[in-house]
């Protein structure tokens, strides 16, 4: 029997969209953190194939092809079924019913006002995100992480409008269908005593506990052209890319641009190529790059040479443990159907409580 299954450590959900292959910048914002995260709570990682659907409904591309990518990334990257659950979100049916529950009662206002509804609009103007699927997806999110009633969700400073969102979805749903929410509010006699009983409210065992934000560090990581790392401006350095591959991209990589002949200083601190040695170099090679750069006694090249090196020696256990499961898809078949079994043992209990409590069972 697995870790998963046996351990009592508190829990921890997160997903991620099937892009396809991934790339440095989806590994060292979420998976580095995901490996390191499965050794000390008890994790569900899922590949979330509906929320694909929200922004790219009119051309979805092969999604079952670019889910078994992101699968096998989530393995290469040190993922083990052995310690945390890996699933596909479509394979766990319990996703959708919950978010349609949700969608009855939860306010548009409430959606309308998440940063990332009208960002993504503007970003992606050349899509029609008019649609009640995109409205809707952060509450999707919100089903898709109280299913697993988990204590943590880790995300980035810019993720945790989503999770707060969820925790207030917890707190109505509980306030409107659990009994032992209002049992402790009516214990209160005055306005300063009701918040305290609110307080101690969520820390009764409610229907749906309110997760809290787990803020994990997120380095910067540009592109090859200096934005950030991102499949839609093409400046990615995927994590299956060949050694030529990955040396011959960073000589492309811009760099500081005061810097144009080799005998020019350069600085360290407004050039791209830099914001990767502080990620992937050791600390006595990145002041050597300083030093070596702010004098000129080093050229770019020679820059870009040390940080490939860096890069190559990451990715190389990566790309090992990415060859096995490339060799072996049957592998990678049966370790996300393994997972969405357990997925949805859990997820059919929260179902089934939810359901109760709206006396539908």
């Amino acid at each position: 029997m697995s870790d998963v299954e046996t351990t009592s450590r508190r829990r921890v959900l997160s997903g991620m969209r099937p892009t396809g292959k991934l790339h440095l910048g989806n590994y060292m914002g979420a998976l580095y953190n995901w490996v390191r995260l499965q050794d000390q709570y008890e994790c569900y990682f899922f590949i979330a194939d509906w929320h694909a659907l929200t922004t790219d409904y009119a051309n979805p591309g092969n999604v079952k092809q670019k889910c078994f990518d992101v699968a096998v990334d989530f393995l290469a990257a040190g993922l083990d079924p052995e310690k945390c659950v890996i699933f596909r979100q479509s394979h766990v049916p319990e996703h959708a019913s919950l978010h349609l529950l949700f969608s009855m009662f939860t306010p548009l206002g409430w959606l309308e006002r998440v940063p990332t509804y009208k960002d993504q609009q503007e970003q992606l103007r050349e899509k029609d995100l008019a649609t009640y699927g995109f409205l809707g997806y952060p509450l999707l999110q919100s089903a898709d992480i109280l299913l697993y009633k988990p204590d943590f969700v880790p995300v980035g400073q810019d993720q945790v409008a989503h999770v707060e969102l969820t925790r207030e979805v917890a707190r109505r749903f509980n306030q409107l269908y659990d009994s032992r929410w209002s049992e402790a509010i009516a214990q209160a006699v005055s306005d300063k005593e009701k918040i305290k009983a609110e307080v101690s409210a969520n820390s009764v065992d409610l229907i749906f506990p309110e997760p809290q934000a787990l803020l994990t560090p997120s380095p910067k990581l540009p592109g090859l052209d200096g934005r950030k790392m991102s499949k839609s401006y093409g400046n990615t350095l995927m994590l299956s890319e060949t050694e030529p591959d990955i040396r011959a991209k960073l000589k492309t990589m811009v760099t500081d641009p005061a810097r144009v002949r080799r005998t020019d200083p350069g600085n360290p601190d407004v050039c791209p190529v830099f914001d990767l040695h502080k990620v992937f170099s050791p600390a006595e090679k990145q002041t050597e790059v300083r030093e070596g750069c702010t004098t000129a006694g080093i050229g770019c090249i020679q820059c870009k040479g040390w940080l490939a090196d860096a890069v190559v020696a990451e990715l190389a256990p990566i790309q090992e443990r990415r060859a096995k499961y490339e060799a072996n898809p049957g592998l990678v078949i049966d370790i996300l159907a393994a997972g969405a079994e357990r997925a949805h043992a859990k997820a059919a209990e929260a179902m089934q409580d939810a359901l109760v409590a709206l006396g539908m069972e």
